[in-house]
């Protein structure tokens, strides 16, 4: 096993997660979609609903956090290693940032949190 293949991540995490993984990976790559298809069409970032996104960022990586818990069958007190907490610390961002721009998308399609804009600037100039 001296080489790493992507399909053994797969399994791995197929394994890990069971019949969420699949579900999983089709949100995240439609999310994502409609994220990049938001910012296309508003062609700019409104601080409301980026402050709002990153406040529930916080509370969906603490779930991320349980979830990998319930998941795994281990506890927070089974790490040991320096790869364990940086797993936890992984799992934790990317529960972050996954809850940001889920939250940021569906406010976005769904009109809400059109408060400030973040303003652009090309060239020194402010985009209106």
């Amino acid at each position: 096993m001296n080489d790493y293949q992507f399909s053994m991540l797969v399994s791995i995490m197929e394994i890990m997660l069971g019949v969420f993984f699949w579900p999983l990976i089709i949100g995240v790559v439609l999310i994502t979609l409609l994220f990049v298809l938001l910012l296309l069409k508003e062609r700019q970032v409104y601080s409301r609903r980026l402050l709002q996104a990153q406040i529930l960022g916080i509370f969906g990586g603490w779930f991320a956090l349980w979830m990998m818990a319930v998941l795994s069958e281990s506890g927070f007190s089974d790490a040991g290693g320096p790869i364990d907490w940086l797993v936890i610390i992984v799992v934790y961002i990317l529960g972050f940032f996954g809850t940001a721009i889920l939250w940021y998308t569906l406010a976005g399609w769904l009109g809400l949190g059109k408060g400030d804009q973040v303003s652009v600037r090309h060239h020194g100039v402010p985009v209106q």
